[in-house]
């Protein structure tokens, strides 16, 4: 028997999005850059809001991503 509590695919998706939103805010806070190579302009005209914008609403998808996981994990099993 495994010690992992057997969770639904819900709880590994949130998970991921959590992680890919967290380290995508990380990227963000690093390299502010990487937003104007993937798209080839500068939308803010470089006075980094568009980034910060992009850091807060990454970080909150992060934390919503990462509480609905615990909600999943914590959630009652049926037996099957």
């Amino acid at each position: 028997m495994s010690s992992l509590p057997a969770v639904r695919t819900r709880f590994w998706l949130q998970s991921g999005f959590s992680v890919a939103a967290l380290l995508l805010a990380v990227v963000t806070l690093i390299s502010r850059e990487w937003i104007e190579l993937l798209i080839g302009w500068d939308p803010d005209g470089g006075n980094g809001a568009l980034e910060w914008a992009i850091v807060a609403v990454l970080s909150v998808a992060a934390l919503c991503f990462g509480l609905a996981a615990r909600r999943e994990w914590c959630r009652p099993r049926t037996a099957t």
